[in-house]
């Protein structure tokens, strides 16, 4: 039975500019680098980082994306320090809560949020969803 999601690994194409932006943009937490990888963290979550030649510059367009959590009071300065850096947004915001989408240096997309599954839920209660179930 799966308790918990482990680490999540991006495939980068350049260790040095990912290592800047994951640490120095976003904050995360450096413990460990070596030639083709690092391992990061962001709070409790293990973040790792692989050097891959392959590396797939042209992302699919869905909407599938990791979110990083951010306390209510700091999410509009790191959003500001996100576009202060020049990364680029993905889409727009359409859903409940304050959220920004952008993308890292290889494409991956990624989120800054700071609402519960819990707010979620209730959200989806007020709003009506008509096919909502709530378990």
């Amino acid at each position: 039975m799966i308790n918990g999601i482990n680490h999540i690994t991006f495939a980068v194409s350049n260790l040095e500019k990912s290592v800047e932006f994951y640490v120095n943009i976003l904050g995360l937490r450096l413990v460990g680098e070596w030639d083709k990888g690092a391992y990061l963290l962001a709070g409790n979550q293990w973040v790792a980082l692989n050097v891959e030649s392959a590396v797939i510059l042209d992302k699919k367009s869905d909407y599938s994306h990791i979110s990083f959590n951010v306390l209510s009071t700091d999410f509009q300065k790191m959003k500001d320090k996100l576009e202060s850096a020049g990364v680029k947004s993905f889409k727009e915001n359409s859903s409940e809560g304050d959220s920004f989408y952008f993308l890292d240096p290889d494409g991956h997309k990624l989120e800054l949020h700071y609402n519960t599954i819990e707010d979620r839920l209730k959200w989806a209660r007020e709003n009506d969803w008509s096919t909502f179930e709530l378990y």
